[in-house]
């Protein structure tokens, strides 16, 4: 494979390597190095879903490696919390102070008023070990765990209760589709790479839909737009098998041998007529029932879904049920049948043996990185004294953003950032310290849209002072006087740890052969039917209806839980408009942002509405305009145009407050609410009212 490190010139090499990015496309990268420095990356060319191609955003990598902004020291603050005031000082210095201040923290409200803070900046094993890089240390000392409830959590909760596992069918066999529901995915923007695979089976004759509110650039390119209102998605799939069972085409013999609770789900799918899907939906009926008919007729059809459908109160319920309907129309025995939430668990890694959790000296509390804000202004038992920030920005990123920044403003909060640039975050750090990017640290990467796992070899040195996650924690250990031996396993042995735990789907698969290739395939075959040997449920079978949720306190029976605002008769009289803040284009959640060629490309933040709302206004295109709820308020430009759907306002995220003069971002609306399940986020279940900003 072309992913080794091969010398094509005199003095030029290949050094294999991976995205780090939260993006489902993991893709695998070579860099090009003459004498030391980087000069070029690509895609990798054989491997069989990056092939060859990156995004616009990490097309530039490089460039931003060597970006004027990068933090190349270590710095500690001299003015008031907020101000972004810092003097450089040394590693020896810094360590010495985190040390002490840790210390201090420990001896006098535990370990658990530590609160190791990490973001989804490194998806990587080692460097960021899904939210528990540095797990070793924070164990030893007893700190307060870190729940990763941003992301995806509803959704995999709830397709975990249907399915009996997060994990599903494999994204590259929509090709094999006759059938695509894009639900809730625009994939041209956050996953490029599949919409290839869904290009192809298009051109074979699939019919592809995007079910979305908004027509996004992956709508635009569907052979069917269904403009649904924001978190209706499982009424909708529900009145889509009112359908498919009025036509007698449900598989009534995969019913029968795979499935379990099928007489009441039968019952419930009957509750959403076509006439009262449109009406919860806000679509034509004769959308519903078109869209039904087909699904009933054609075989197979796979589904994608993304995390933008799970960001509300019935979110977790939405995914639970989408999982569900493939098991009525009996798709999950069909190759390209079934639904493609997140691959993330067909790595079978062992990511215990990296966390060490038997090192924890009594059980501890869990934090939940969406409720940040409540946690620093209201928990006192312990309150979190010491705030430990990397991968994250979360003065950007977290809703209840004014909650968040009282937070951070705190003078006895001890607050240490790790990062690459001056972000909103750094502003109200005590210590920040420089951190390697991917060229310059080894790490080994999945990606949760495919079966396909890649080595990073570091490429080049880590310019200045910046270090590694693994080896801040070393040497913070170090200074903390810890003996373990463990604490400081270098980034290979960490690797060979991960890949040593026996799991069939690294069966052939080893830190050398992945240093020699670059990359490789899980074992699994292609195409892949998960379920063909039967479900990890307690019963065995696609459970319509779950003992498992029941005992969580969760309805047993799949099906639709409203989103609480956008359902909210009262609330929707004082702020009429749901917001729904998706991906930008250029930006990945928060990184890129300050990324000049691509803020010139992105523009500042703006919202768009509809003509009938920008009417009833009074506004007018390219006006200022104030979006506002009774949590707060940001600016943007108004854009009208008929992309979103009538009660609908679309904004993108990941600007950074600091670069606007510090106005405050679209997280200030956000509430910080838990979705129905996993604790997840509720961005997209969000009520406002938008009016001139005069």
């Amino acid at each position: 494979m072309s992913g080794a490190p091969a010398s094509t010139r005199s003095g030029l090499k290949i050094v294999p390597g991976a995205c780090p990015l939260d993006c489902p496309d993991g893709c695998s990268w070579q860099v090009q190095v003459e004498n030391g420095t980087a000069v070029g990356l690509r895609g990798t060319p054989d491997h069989p879903y990056t092939r060859g191609a990156l995004c616009v955003k990490v097309n530039q990598y490089l460039e931003h490696t060597r970006a004027p902004d990068r933090l190349l020291h270590p710095l500690r603050r001299t003015g008031r919390k907020g101000e972004g005031r810092f003097v450089r000082i040394s590693w020896d210095d810094a360590l010495d102070e985190i040390a002490r201040r840790l210390s201090e923290v420990i001896d006098r409200y535990g370990g658990e008023a530590i609160w190791p803070y990490q973001g989804t900046g490194n998806l990587g094993y080692v460097q960021g070990l899904q939210g528990r890089a540095g797990s070793r240390l924070w164990n030893t000392l007893g700190a307060s765990r870190h729940d990763m409830t941003i992301c995806s959590i509803a959704g995999l909760v709830g397709t975990e209760y249907t399915l009996g596992t997060s994990r599903g069918m494999d994204p590259e066999d929509l090709r094999h589709s006759r059938l695509i529901l894009l639900w809730g995915t625009n994939t041209l923007t956050t996953s490029h790479h599949l919409w290839k695979v869904v290009a192809e089976a298009q051109r074979s004759g699939a019919h592809v839909v995007a079910i979305d509110p908004v027509l996004t650039r992956t709508a635009r390119l569907a052979d069917e737009h269904v403009p649904l209102r924001p978190g209706t998605d499982a009424a909708l799939a529900l009145g889509l098998l009112h359908v498919v069972v009025s036509l007698g085409a449900e598989d009534r013999a995969y019913l029968a041998k795979h499935t379990l609770g099928w007489p009441e789900f039968r019952t419930r799918i009957e509750e959403f007529t076509p006439e009262r899907t449109a009406r919860i939906c806000g679509l034509p009926m004769e959308s519903v029932v078109r869209l039904g008919e087909r699904l009933a007729v054609t075989r197979p059809t796979g589904m994608k879904a993304a995390q933008g459908i799970q960001r509300h109160a019935g979110g977790g319920m939405a995914l639970r049920t989408l999982a569900a309907l493939p098991g009525v129309t009996g798709d999950w025995k069909y190759p390209g049948g079934g639904i493609a939430y997140s691959t993330d668990g067909y790595f079978g890694g062992d990511r215990e043996a990296l966390y060490r959790d038997d090192l924890l000296p009594h059980p501890v509390r869990s934090l939940s990185m969406t409720r940040l804000g409540e946690a620093l202004t209201t928990v006192d038992d312990p309150p979190v004294k010491a705030l430990f920030v990397y991968g994250a920005n979360p003065a950007a990123a977290v809703g209840g953003q004014g909650a968040v920044r009282a937070g951070l403003l705190r003078e006895d909060l001890f607050t240490v950032v790790m990062d690459h640039f001056h972000t909103d975050t750094v502003d109200y750090a005590d210590i920040v310290l420089p951190a390697t990017m991917q060229p310059e640290h080894a790490d080994l990467h999945d990606g949760y849209g495919h079966l396909y796992i890649a080595w990073n070899e570091p490429a080049v040195e880590p310019p200045g002072a910046c270090l590694s996650t693994t080896e801040t924690f070393r040497r913070l250990a170090a200074r903390l006087g810890l003996k373990d031996p463990c604490l400081y396993a270098s980034d290979e042995e960490l690797a060979r740890e991960l890949l040593s735990s026996g799991h069939p789907s690294l069966d052939g698969i080893d830190l050398d052969r992945l240093r020699r290739e670059g990359w490789a395939r899980l074992n699994y075959p292609s195409p892949f039917l998960p379920f063909a040997e039967g479900f990890p449920t307690p019963s065995g079978k696609l459970e319509f209806v779950s003992a498992t949720a029941a005992a969580d306190g969760h309805d047993p029976l799949c099906g639709y839980t409203p989103p609480r605002e956008a359902a909210d008769e009262e609330l929707a009289r004082r702020f009429p408009l749901v917001l729904i803040s998706s991906a930008s284009h250029f930006f990945l959640n928060t990184t890129f942002a300050n990324k000049e060629s691509l803020i010139r490309r992105a523009g500042g933040p703006t919202v768009e509405l509809h003509p009938d709302d920008a009417a009833a206004r009074g506004l007018t295109e390219g006006q200022e305009v104030r979006v506002f709820n009774n949590r707060g308020a940001f600016t943007a430009e108004l854009r009208v145009g008929r992309s979103v759907r009538p009660g609908v306002a679309r904004t993108t995220k990941g600007h950074w407050s600091r670069l606007m003069g510090g106005a405050p971002g679209v997280n200030a609306t956000v509430a910080e609410r838990d979705a129905d399940m996993g604790g997840g986020a509720v961005y997209h279940d969000n009520r406002v009212e938008v009016c001139t900003a005069e």
